[in-house]
């Protein structure tokens, strides 16, 4: 057997082990653009967008700057101020630039897009040194609504992957007026400390491996020492046949030299396991968020072929989409950052959810 057989073999008795699957199938193909899209929905897809091709844009026009509740966030904004809102949100270890092909793709479909730094990336920063460092899923959930409120955005369609998906569905769930729609990669992400206590197999947990490390006080000086190096790791191993270059990673790169980055990955990590305490004051929020309860708003969840992060199959959480919904996987090698990866498919998505 050829060793890059052996590995992908291994790959999916890894998945299958954990309960989980390395992409959804029984799904008509169905193509649309560079990037394969396999759909559940019956009704037609809006095909009304320009050709791009990944990493055609290099760059946001500007990074502006506003104080929304705790914070002072940086974000990049695009198309027209009185077009519908589209908030995208990255995740760990990522930034905005996940989105510099997709931004300009909405804007030319007529809406505002808004891509803000989330808390310890980029240009944002805390307004207080005492605020502390803390990001358990309400409190990030807390700040896009802050920022909604500042910007004066009453409604948006929220998307995003990985953070950015869990924090969609957060606002979703908590906040439903305030999410006309959502597309979440991986589908349902919320969890609670206590629903995170089930052990993993071995071969589940070998994915979850950086979790493990960050449980420790060497995972941290480890990660703050080799951060170019652990994150690009990362990237490779979540997206094993997105072939960046370095430049691509390079625009991003610098995120991760926000002051509080460090403390805020370790604490997401840690709180998720148990390990570190969330604050008092969104209790109540997480009692709910623990409920696991369904979102209500149209949604659209998405998945790579070749998602190298660990992640459920559609059929796990298609119940907790209670509203009008779609499932897309994307062909192609498509891995966990599908909005730099696959620009044209994640643009269509959030234009799509708009007309569910």
């Amino acid at each position: 057997m050829k060793q890059a057989e052996s590995a992908e073999i291994s790959r999916r008795r890894l998945f299958a082990i954990a309960g989980l699957s390395a992409g959804a199938t029984l799904l008509a193909p169905h193509a649309l653009f560079a990037e394969g899209i396999q759909s559940r929905s019956t009704g037609p897809i809006h095909a009304d967008l320009p050709a791009v091709k990944p990493g055609a844009h290099t760059s946001f026009a500007s990074i502006k700057q506003i104080d929304a509740g705790l914070l002072n966030v940086g974000y990049a904004e695009a198309g027209p101020p009185d077009g519908p809102a589209v908030v995208l949100l990255h995740g760990w270890p990522y930034d905005i630039y996940s989105f510099v092909d997709v931004a300009p793709l909405l804007a030319s479909a007529g809406y505002r897009v808004i891509v803000p730094y989330l808390r310890g990336y980029g240009t944002t920063s805390f307004l207080s040194s005492a605020t502390t460092r803390n990001a358990q899923q309400s409190a990030v959930g807390l700040d896009i609504i802050a920022l909604m409120d500042a910007l004066k955005i009453q409604k948006a369609t929220v998307a995003g992957f990985d953070w950015g998906a869990r924090t969609a569905d957060v606002m979703a769930v908590l906040w439903p007026e305030r999410c006309k729609a959502i597309v979440s990669v991986s589908g349902y992400l919320i969890s609670s400390p206590a629903g995170n206590q089930t052990p993993w197999p071995p071969q589940a947990a070998f994915a979850f491996w950086y979790q493990y490390y960050f449980a420790t006080e060497v995972g941290k000086a480890g990660y703050a020492k080799y951060l170019d190096e652990f994150n690009k790791f990362i990237w490779h191993q979540a997206s094993p046949k997105w072939n960046f270059d370095d430049a691509t990673y390079n625009r991003t790169a610098p995120s991760f030299n926000n002051p509080d980055h460090v403390e805020i990955v370790m604490h997401d990590y840690r709180w998720r396991l148990g390990l570190a305490d969330g604050e008092r004051k969104y209790d109540d929020l997480e009692k709910r968020l623990a409920g696991l309860p369904a979102v209500t708003v149209p949604a659209i969840t998405m998945e790579g072929d070749s998602n190298g992060a660990i992640h459920a199959p559609s059929t796990a959480y298609r119940n907790k989409f209670s509203g009008k919904y779609d499932y897309r996987l994307i062909t192609g090698g498509v891995g966990h950052n599908i909005p730099q990866e696959a620009p044209q498919a994640f643009a269509q998505a959030v234009i799509d959810v708009d007309h569910l």
